[in-house]
Formats: structure tokens, C-alpha cells, sequence
């Protein structure tokens, strides 16, 4: 088991230093020069000269990589001159005014080797903040509305597939599976406007649902601000579609699946309802497959909260990254997908571990 933890670190490994190359590649050859971007319009050739050699858009594509992955690296090297790039402030927790929280482990010569946090560098647009900072203040709200979707798809999902099986062939399964279907098969944000637009706008006053809005809210009486959990309910919902008809066509085949087993047969000779068959033996070995599905679905889902956080103004990661597009603050978007790639491979990795803990033939392959 322990190698087959340790393979699978590798890869994740593998997998996410594979990721942050694309990425710094893709966003390294693109046009446009990331000092003018941070200066604006009225630049000097002076102050150019300075935001370049700050930061390392001198030099030649290769050392900005290799500094680039210096800075993702918990450990890294740091020098000691005042005038690097790396320069880490000696006996100082936080250097270059919060850049790295670092501890020092040894040095040799004018280079230090450091334990720190991973650095994801500053915005462009946010006058100088860090990108870690943003992605704190609305990571939680992204992870709260993929909860909140994917609590939805799993409860409706499995209610779905057992209704499907108890109307087998007839117009309510038959109905269940169109709109599984049309669930599957409609974008997103195709789906939050009609739901906005709907919900938020033309049936406002029965709903008293709002089109646009986040979790937190600002009081207008100055007092501060407070949560408003009404503003989850479309944004849930809608990220909520597409694995909700999965779960429901899931559920439903492999229920109608465990269904023909014998011991499903004996359980029927015994005289038991088919409620009673479904609640104490079908419903539990049926799940496995939605198991395995939502695991996946819920790292896609902080990817895919994207447009849906948009549309409905959601203050998550999903609206950062498309505001970050908007005005080319570059550093943004790359720690953005470079964060949910890494819980993307998390959420996976702990899956597959637990696959191979449940079931040992699979950590043997």
C-alpha cells in the first residue's frame, strides 16, 4: 500500500509540474509586455527599466521559468545580494514586504536554501497584492458553492434514479431521462442565464430571488457586512445540473443492474417489498458508481464554476479569473489554475487511496 501511495505522489508530482510549464509557457509567449501591463499607459523608459529588472522580465525565458518554479517551491534558494531577484531579507520573517514567509535552513556562500510558502507573485491591477491574497478571499466562496451543487446533484440525483426505476419503461422514467439528457447536454452558462433571467427577474416577486449577487453582502446602513444565503440557491443550483444528471442516470443503471443479482431473487422468495428490497439491500450497492462519479465531479466543479460565478456575480475564483482575463493580470489567472489544478490532483489522489484501501487488488496493479 505504501508504494502505492508513493506511486501515486509521483505522478501527482509529475502531473502538477507539467501543468505549471503550460501554463508559464502559455502566458510567457504571448504578446504583449507584462511591465507595460502593470504601468499602464503613461510609462517611462525608466520606470520600464525598473518594473523588468524587479521582476526578472529581463532576462531570457528559461531563468524567468526557473525562477518561476523557485517561487512555487516550498524549497527554494534565495541569495543574499540586496540587488537579486531572489534576495530574501536576512532575519526577517516575511522579506521584500510579505514576497515570502520563509525560514532559513542553511546557506552556502551568498545563497540560502529557505523552507517557505509557495509564492504565486503580485497582481498586476491590484496595486501590487498578492495573488495568494485574492485567491484566499475567494477560494472559500468557490468551495461553498461546489458543496452547495454538489449536496443538490447527489440528493436529487439518487432520488431520480430510484423514481426511474420504480416507473421502469414507463412516462415518468421516460421523462427523467429526457432531461438527465438535456442537463448533460446544456452549457452552464447557457443554463445560468435562463435560470437567472427566469428565477431572478420575471418570477422575482414569487422567488424573491435576486439575478445578481455573492454570499456577503454590504449593509446599506453602514453596519458592516452580512451573509445572504438566498443568493446561493440559483448559482447551486445551475452548477448543480450536469452532475445531477449523471447521478440520476448513474444510479438509475446501476440499480436496475444490482436489481437482477440473486441475491436480490432470495430476497424477493423471502417475501420482502420491493421498498423493502430497495432500503435494505439495492439502495446501498448501488451508490458505489455515483460515488465514484462525484468524487470527480466535485474538483471539476471549482473549474467549472467559472462562468456560473460570473453570470450571477458570485465572488469566487471562477469571477476572479474572468475579471483577471478581462484586464490581462496574468499572475492571477496562472496561480488561479495552478491552485485548482493542485486541488483537482488532491481530490483524486485521496480518491484513488481510498480505492486502493477499499479494494487491495487495485494498489497491487
Amino acid at each position: 500500500m505504501a508504494i502505492y501511495i508513493l506511486q501515486k505522489l509521483g505522478y501527482a508530482l509529475l502531473t502538477l509540474f507539467g501543468v505549471v510549464t503550460v501554463i508559464f509557457l502559455l502566458f510567457t509567449i504571448l504578446p504583449g509586455d507584462p511591465a507595460r501591463m502593470m504601468l499602464g499607459q503613461n510609462e517611462t523608459a525608466e520606470q520600464l527599466a525598473v518594473v523588468k529588472k524587479k521582476y526578472g522580465f529581463d532576462q531570457p525565458v528559461y531563468v524567468q521559468y526557473l525562477r518561476y518554479l523557485n517561487d512555487l517551491s516550498p524549497v527554494s534558494f534565495h541569495s543574499k545580494n540586496p540587488d537579486d531577484y531572489t534576495f530574501l531579507a536576512e532575519a526577517v520573517p516575511a522579506g521584500r514586504q510579505g514576497k515570502y514567509n520563509a525560514t532559513d535552513l542553511f546557506s552556502v556562500g551568498n545563497t540560502t536554501l529557505v523552507l517557505k510558502t509557495p509564492y504565486l507573485r503580485e497582481s498586476f491591477q491590484k496595486n501590487g497584492k498578492e495573488v495568494s491574497e485574492v485567491i484566499a478571499e475567494t477560494l472559500p466562496n468557490t468551495v461553498i458553492l461546489a458543496v452547495s451543487a454538489i449536496v443538490i446533484a447527489i440528493f436529487i440525483g439518487v432520488f431520480l434514479g430510484i423514481i426511474s426505476v420504480l416507473f421502469k419503461d414507463g412516462f415518468v422514467d421516460k421523462m427523467i431521462q429526457l432531461v438527465s439528457t438535456l442537463g448533460m447536454s446544456v452549457p452552464s452558462f447557457f443554463s445560468a442565464i435562463i435560470f437567472a433571467w427566469i428565477f431572478g427577474f420575471m418570477l422575482h416577486k414569487y422567488t424573491n430571488l435576486n439575478m445578481t449577487g455573492s454570499l456577503y453582502e454590504v449593509d446599506d446602513f453602514g453596519n458592516g457586512k452580512y451573509i445572504q444565503w438566498k443568493n446561493l440557491i440559483l448559482p447551486a443550483i445551475v452548477l448543480g445540473i450536469r452532475p445531477l444528471a449523471v447521478v440520476s442516470q448513474l444510479m438509475r443503471n446501476s440499480l436496475l443492474e444490482v436489481l437482477n443479482q440473486d441475491y436480490i431473487r432470495t430476497a424477493k422468495a423471502k417475501g420482502l417489498s420491493f421498498y423493502q428490497i430497495i432500503k435494505r439491500h439495492a439502495l446501498k450497492n448501488s451508490l458505489n458508481p455515483v460515488v465514484t462519479a462525484i468524487s470527480g465531479w466535485f474538483a471539476s466543479m471549482l473549474a467549472g464554476a467559472v462562468f456560473v460565478e460570473f453570470i450571477f456575480g458570485w465572488n469566487g475564483l471562477g469571477k476572479e479569473i474572468v475579471n483577471a482575463l478581462n484586464t490581462l493580470d496574468l499572475p492571477i489567472i496562472m496561480g488561479a489554475v495552478i491552485v485548482i489544478a493542485t486541488l483537482f490532483i488532491i481530490i483524486n489522489i485521496f480518491v484513488d487511496i481510498i480505492y486502493g484501501w477499499l479494494d487491495p487488488k487495485i494498489s497491487r496493479q
